[in-house]
């Protein structure tokens, strides 16, 4: 191994930062020491611990400069100071989430309802906090985990969840209140007393506090067990499960009651992610993974995360850090960080059970990351400012719908789900349109859509956003069935094909761009040809088309005409009389010469196919109502 460019002559033996710069003079490394001279001795150490397997202190390491401190604590605000000022790139620079996923609660709503939003989450201990006439709950690992939460929620305190617009003006209840998950205030089916007990349950739930709650549902479900009416019992039974859900819908929950973090971390090259999960007042308060680049040595690169994470001015440490291993100048670091914190490297029990929990997800978010996620939710914080949403809340779960048919016969739909950006295909449904007689998509449309949120309320499920292949007329209707089953929160946006134009003037054929349609009133917007968000969009329509399209062949291929059974009439025939008249029903009601006009069929054959699809006995003579008895 080379000798090291740099010298450490007249180093002191104090406290201070050390700062390590190319040859042009730029900064590569800053850190901080209690005994510079020695932190710098060590890096120059042949063998030992192997410090000079950093490569760029060896390779890239022209000279390094040295800043002396009175004590370890303001060693730790200079280095953050210089980091920030240059920017040196190996450093760790930690890339995390600016706001946190939280359920809000509006106090001053005549009847309050609970609704996510992105907030950053406030300091301190609790998983409630108040903020005003608001009281924020929160935050969840995931937007996954919200959703379940609020699901199982109105399961156990019905609570309304539509805009005030809507309770204000609504006449009759809706589908919510049938299937009991709205207390339907918006019609006086319950007082403000009342609706006020739910909110406080709600409150309760969301809090941990569920001893009473349960108590009571248990006691109902009891009771109805008693009387044998067991699908009443069920009923109480599966809504104390989703309370228990949701009391414990935040994570893990420490005994001890200890406000501690647990930090783990894995890397792959010189890619890493580190996992922080913290605990306040004996229930997880915060999940936040941190990724970044670095080629640091395990326990320096675990030092450096410590000290990014509770730099001065971003979060006070707790009582207690759980660690993978001692990170390096672990002393020097408890002291930075206010001397009234203790580092532990748990090797069992409690402790160790919330690290592999850390070192699970830190391993998910890596994997991720490999998979391209960052890619992903580029394209997806695209499809949010195209779509007008919330561009620090992209949509996670993405359902698409498309309707294929074949000249009216045999109507079928898919749904596709998308979850971050990928295929999710265990949300992959294929519908069979029920309700609407021949080839009318818009209503199909309105069908397939309706079934699949009715579905999705029923298991708590709802997507994000729904993209439905086609323009105003197919969103108008999915829009339909989105009111008429209260789901008015739900965004709903149309994808309109590009399709061929002719130039004004000219003979020359061109071709319009991807529209996206947010509103059947409003005109469509031109998607960018090289956009993220239009290039998921078309995948999520192409994958909806195929699996429709593949539904639709399969279908196809269990089916058999009526014409099949005629008498005369074999394959070559009967495609000629579907092509010329649509389908079965269109044949069924074409005068008798035009069906004779066709090749090989005649006047005689003619007047069998008419009978046989009319069900009359040949050679009755009767027409079929509504048609004129000649021919």
């Amino acid at each position: 191994m080379n000798e090291p460019r740099w010298s450490i002559e007249g180093v002191p033996t104090l406290p201070g930062v050390y700062v390590f710069h190319g040859e042009d003079g730029r900064v590569l490394y800053v850190g901080k020491a209690r005994n510079l001279r020695s932190r710098l001795t060590s890096y120059r150490r042949p063998g030992g611990d192997g410090r000079l397997g950093i490569l760029f202190l060896e390779r890239d390491a022209a000279r390094v400069e040295t800043i002396v401190t009175r004590t370890e604590g303001e060693a730790l605000l200079l280095e953050d100071t210089l980091i920030k000022q240059h920017k040196p790139p190996h450093n760790v620079r930690l890339k995390d989430d600016k706001s946190f996923l939280m359920i809000r609660l509006d106090l001053d709503e005549r009847f309050p309802r609970l609704k996510f939003v992105r907030a950053h989450a406030p300091r301190g201990s609790g998983a409630a906090k108040v903020t005003g006439r608001s009281r924020l709950f929160g935050p969840f690992a995931s937007a996954r985990a919200a959703r379940h939460t609020l699901a199982d929620l109105h399961r156990i305190v019905p609570l309304r969840d539509c805009s005030d617009s809507i309770l204000n003006h609504r006449t009759r209840p809706c589908l919510k209140h049938q299937i009991g998950l709205c207390s339907a205030p918006c019609v006086g089916l319950i007082d403000e007393s009342s609706y006020q007990d739910l909110v406080g349950r709600a409150v309760a739930a969301l809090t941990g506090d569920t001893e009473e709650l349960e108590a009571e549902l248990r006691g109902r479900m009891d009771a109805a067990a008693e009387r044998l009416d067991y699908e009443q019992a069920a009923v109480w039974r599966d809504r104390l499960e989703a309370l228990r859900r949701t009391a414990e819908g935040q994570g893990v929950r420490p005994r001890d009651g200890v406000n501690r973090d647990v930090v783990s971390f894995v890397r792959r090259g010189d890619r890493a992610t580190a996992h922080r999960l913290a605990f306040r007042e004996g229930r997880l308060s915060e999940s936040r993974t941190h990724s970044f680049r670095s080629s640091l040595p395990d326990e320096e690169l675990l030092h450096s995360v410590l000290t990014a994470i509770y730099a001065p001015g971003r979060r006070p440490p707790p009582a207690e850090i759980a660690l993978p291993t001692m990170p390096a100048e672990a002393e020097l670091l408890q002291q930075a960080l206010g001397g009234g914190v203790k580092f532990v490297v748990p090797r069992s029990g409690e402790r160790k059970r919330m690290l592999d929990l850390a070192l699970e997800n830190a391993r998910v978010a890596l994997d991720n990351l490999a998979k391209g996620a960052d890619e992903e939710r580029h394209a997806l914080a695209r499809l949010a400012f195209h779509a007008e949403l919330d561009p620090e809340a992209p949509p996670e779960v993405i359902d698409c719908f498309d309707v294929s048919t074949t000249q009216g016969s045999e109507v079928v739909a898919s749904r596709v789900r998308f979850r971050g950006g990928l295929p999710d295909r265990a949300g992959y449904r294929h519908y069979r349109v029920k309700t609407v007689e021949g080839q009318d998509d818009f209503a199909s449309m309105k069908e397939v859509v309706g079934r699949s949120i009715r579905r999705c309320m029923d298991e708590g499920d709802l997507p994000d956003l729904i993209v439905v292949d086609g323009g105003a007329q197919q969103l108008a209707k999915a829009l339909e069935a989105r009111d008429e089953l209260g789901a008015w929160e739900l965004q709903v946006i149309g994808l309109a094909k590009a399709r061929a134009e002719r130039t004004v003037g000219s003979k020359r054929k061109g071709r319009s761009e991807e529209r996206l349609v947010l509103s059947p009133e409003r005109e469509a917007k031109v998607l960018p040809r090289h956009d993220a968000g239009r290039h998921l969009l078309e995948r999520l329509r192409d994958e909806a088309h195929r699996f429709a399209i593949t539904y639709h062949r399969k279908r196809r291929g269990r089916i058999k005409s009526k014409l099949d059974s005629i008498p005369g009439v074999g394959e070559a025939k009967r495609k000629a009389l579907l092509r010329a008249f649509g389908s079965v029903v269109g044949v069924s009601r074409a005068p008798v010469e035009q069906i004779a006009a066709l090749p090989q069929i005649g006047p005689e054959l003619a007047r069998v196919i008419l009978d046989h699809l009319n069900r009359r006995a040949p050679g009755s003579g009767n027409a079929p109502p509504g048609r004129d008895s000649q021919g």
